[in-house]
């Protein structure tokens, strides 16, 4: 399975945020072991290092983005998929940009906690934690990290 990960629960992990950070780091902790393949959007990475710096420090902006390029597949748009960005009836466009990756990149969902931001996205928006009781792992039903299971 293949889910575009949205910057807020990127962010979620590498900054701690509660109360979303297990949810978040049960997500990427399954990309991290391959059993799902994860993919960023294009302006993913410079906006998780800017706002991990701004937030923290660059050591831990740093580690993010190397964590992120180890573990993930960076998509790309080319100028029809960001015209098709354009044109999604979604009120923000980066947003649209994510969406319109997704769907280019061919997810299955895009993982996000601002699902309303997502209404009218070709690929549908699912929370962590709704993902986590839709796909648990090892029988589990609630989202609980596992031992061998540990966040980026």
């Amino acid at each position: 399975m293949t889910v575009m990960l949205d910057i807020n629960v990127l962010l979620d992990v590498f900054l701690v945020r509660q109360p979303h950070y297990d949810c978040s780091a049960q997500v990427l902790s399954r990309v991290a072991s391959g059993k799902l393949v994860g993919v960023v959007a294009p302006h993913g990475l410079t906006t998780l290092y800017y706002l991990a710096r701004k937030q923290a420090d660059q050591a831990t902006a740093e580690a993010a983005v190397d964590r992120i390029l180890q573990h993930f597949r960076i998509a790309n748009l080319d100028h029809s998929g960001w015209q098709k960005a354009r044109a999604l009836p979604l009120p923000d466009f980066e947003d649209a940009v994510i969406a319109s990756t997704a769907e280019i990149s061919v997810c299955d969902f895009i993982i996000t906690r601002n699902m309303t931001h997502f209404v009218g996205s070709p690929v549908p928006a699912i929370t962590p934690a709704d993902f986590l009781c839709l796909y648990p792992y090892n029988g589990c039903t609630t989202p609980v990290r596992s031992e061998n299971e540990s966040a980026l």
